[in-house]
């Protein structure tokens, strides 16, 4: 998991290159590209990227620390010439060397996205399999820190089979899907940690600017003990959940690199909240866009996998509450969430099966930020219901049931519970009639709401003709039961 900071920087001579600058990085095309560092102070700093011969010439300021801009161009499909930057302070110079010009996203959350290529399903022929030279990754070592730290450790790679070994299997699987689709390189980036929680990649001045999140998050930790420790890198269960500490030391050290987009798989760490959850999340959004300042960044996240939570109760249904309120968090512009409740694993809170979670997520990007769309990138979305005396009819919204609806088996759908007014839930018989649901139970005859994969751990069959799951839904906006007290 790391053991702090140690920074992956250049050194010559008193030039030294910021830590995200290196050989085998992928920079992302048509947009542009900061190069940064340290030289003399006040000392002429000359840039040259191979496709820029006049390059840019900057001035480091008075500490040393000095910044140039250099215009990326776009490529073309099919593009992997490898490309070189010169950097040049006097009689110093980095030469940075076997850089593609392509896509670069950035992959963060806890232990889901960090779950790596040699735990994944059939884990040998996957691994054995990745063997892609024009997919680079980057994976940023753990460390943590009470303010904003300017670099990082981790080392830009190609992939091949023992760098994809250790590195995210949704991150993997994601990024090779835009190489092979898109025919571009593609740079993707891990930063984040097991276990850790959202608040844990918010920047203190977004805390505190927040009344609810100030209260529930903020304040809680400054005005305790833990405050007051030194920090540094090491691992424990409880830091990774304290506010700021990741942003500071993970996220923040990669402002200066240019992102086409973020995926995001996290929520685990913080199942028991609701509201305050879509609104931290929200926040953290907002709050990297401002930081590699694109306002319209686009973010995809993945919505938790089913999980018993150690209670094996078909009806108990906390957890469902908790994956709605991620849902919730799309109401942004430009996010979109993933649905995994088809592909988890019901008493296995680390699903194996990673490869549909990242190809997903690519689809997404596909769609909404490359404008492929004819591409599908969501499942069946409940729109509107109405009652036929003691049935409902669920309707979905037009075009997400592309190629009609139908369960694996072929046989009848499942997970489907009915209530009457009284607010207490049946499971119902369901039966698929083109592209809507009948749902029904002998047990309520006159019918309100209907949930559907709306408990704890659902894994579901019913998709529509691209494979993709039904979302789980709910009819009704009844409040959420109190837990029980045993």
């Amino acid at each position: 998991m790391g053991l702090g900071l140690v920074a992956n920087i250049c050194y010559a001579d008193g030039l030294q290159l910021g830590s995200g600058l290196q050989d085998n990085m992928v920079v992302q095309q048509n947009r542009p590209l900061t190069v940064w560092g340290r030289a003399g102070a006040g000392v002429t700093v000359q840039i040259r990227p191979d496709w820029m011969p006049d390059g840019v010439t900057v001035r480091a300021d008075g500490s040393g620390s000095f910044a140039g801009i250099v215009e990326v161009p776009a490529i073309r499909a099919g593009d992997y010439r490898p490309h070189n930057i010169e950097v040049t302070s006097g009689a110093s110079q980095e030469v940075l060397h076997n850089i593609l010009i392509g896509e670069v996203w950035l992959c963060s959350g806890q232990s889901n996205m960090q779950f790596s290529m040699k735990e994944v399903t059939d884990s040998t022929r996957e691994v054995s399999a990745a063997a892609h030279p024009h997919l680079r990754l980057l994976n940023v070592g753990l460390n943590f820190s009470a303010s904003p730290i300017d670099s990082f450790a981790g080392k830009w790679v190609e992939c091949n089979p023992a760098t994809a070994r250790d590195f995210s299997a949704v991150g993997y699987y994601f990024g090779k899907e835009l190489l092979e689709t898109l025919n571009v390189p593609v740079g993707v980036i891990f930063s984040g940690i097991g276990a850790s929680a959202a608040q844990a990649y918010v920047p203190q001045p977004k805390l505190m600017a927040d009344t609810q999140l100030n209260h529930i998050y903020l304040q809680p930790y400054l005005n305790s003990p833990r405050s007051k420790e030194a920090i540094n890198g090491g691992f424990s269960f409880e830091k990774v959940t304290r506010p700021f500490l990741l942003y500071n030391a993970i996220i923040y050290p990669l402002r200066h690199i240019s992102l086409r987009g973020i995926c995001w798989y996290q929520g685990e760490a913080n199942r028991k909240e609701r509201k305050s959850y879509t609104r931290l999340t929200q926040t953290l959004i907002q709050s990297w866009r401002d930081l590699f300042g694109d306002y319209d960044l686009p973010f995809y996240y993945v919505q938790v996998a089913p999980f018993f939570l150690d209670k094996e109760d078909p009806v108990l249904a906390d957890y469902a509450f908790f994956r709605e309120a991620q849902e919730k968090v799309s109401a942004l512009n430009n996010t979109a969430m993933i649905t995994t409740i088809d592909v988890g694993e019901a008493k296995n809170l680390h699903p194996h099966n990673k490869k549909p979670i990242g190809i997903r997520l690519a689809r997404t990007a596909l769609n909404r930020t490359y404008g492929r769309l004819d591409t599908v990138w969501r499942g069946p979305q409940y729109q509107h219901m109405e009652v036929e005396g003691e049935k409902i009819r669920l309707f979905f919204e037009p075009g997400t049931t592309s190629g009609g609806l139908a369960a694996d088996d072929g046989g009848n759908p499942t997970h489907f519970m009915i209530a009457g007014a009284d607010q207490q839930f049946y499971p119902a018989e369901a039966r698929i009639e083109g592209d809507q649901i009948l749902a029904w139970s002998e047990k309520v005859r006159r019918p309100v709401a209907v949930r559907y994969a709306f408990t704890n751990y659902p894994v579901t069959t019913l998709h529509n003709g691209a494979g993709w799951p039904v979302i789980p839904f709910r009819t009704d906006n009844w409040t959420e039961p109190a837990p029980k007290t045993n």
